[in-house]
């Protein structure tokens, strides 16, 4: 038998993950099968056994694979000596809304998660991830107000958990929005003057403050 180089088991592992990400837009995550996804990547079951437990994990790191270029932006704005990190929030919330509408793989993720992950039946462990994922986003959020904060950049007032599931909320909704019905706004070319509105809300609404 011969031995793969980690090259070789890194393709098939992409390919793997390709092949989920049409599979689960297509199908649905509940009707779609590993026999499924190994067909669309035309490899064998064994091959998706080789890198994942089950179904839900190759879901999770279907999903854990397009948040990367997120994450790393966001870093920079959770980083404590970052001089600017309310501009590095605006970029990071920027580029977010405008990658679901340029980049073809970003929006089948989202209109994965927000419209064909049936959260019934076997998929139930998945809505504990859901939770999990918005959590880890939320602390996420949560450091970079802080860090503005303290750089004068959002008044030393705002209820921080207040104002992260607000604008939780606020991202969360058009992008539902949007992706229902692309024809309702150019998000594109709109997503600087959304989060900038958003970012207003921050600085200036009485309703977003610490109480007394």
């Amino acid at each position: 038998m011969v031995r793969r180089t980690k090259a070789e088991a890194m393709e098939t592992r992409a390919r793997i993950l390709d092949a989920a990400e049409r599979v689960f837009h297509h199908r649905g995550v509940l009707s779609s099968s590993l026999n499924d996804i190994a067909t669309e990547a035309g490899v064998t079951r064994g091959a998706i056994y080789w890198h994942f437990k089950n179904k839900h994990d190759v879901f999770i790191a279907m999903v854990d694979r397009g948040r990367l270029p997120f994450d790393t932006m966001s870093e920079r704005a959770q980083d404590v000596t970052e001089p600017d990190p309310l501009g590095r929030f605006r970029e990071f919330m920027i580029y977010l809304l405008q990658q679901v509408v340029r980049d073809p793989s970003q929006r089948r993720l989202f209109e994965i998660m927000f419209q064909k992950c049936e959260f019934s039946g076997e998929n139930l462990d998945l809505l504990e991830r859901q939770r999990e994922s918005c959590r880890e986003a939320s602390s996420r959020m949560a450091r970079m107000f802080r860090n503005a904060v303290a750089r004068g950049q959002l008044p030393a007032t705002l209820d921080v958990d207040k104002g992260v599931t607000w604008l939780h909320s606020q991202i969360t909704g058009v992008l539902m929005y949007w992706l229902l019905d692309p024809q309702v706004l150019d998000l594109a070319n709109d997503a600087p003057a959304f989060v900038d509105t958003c970012l207003f809300a921050l600085k200036h609404a009485q309703s977003l403050r610490l109480a007394g």
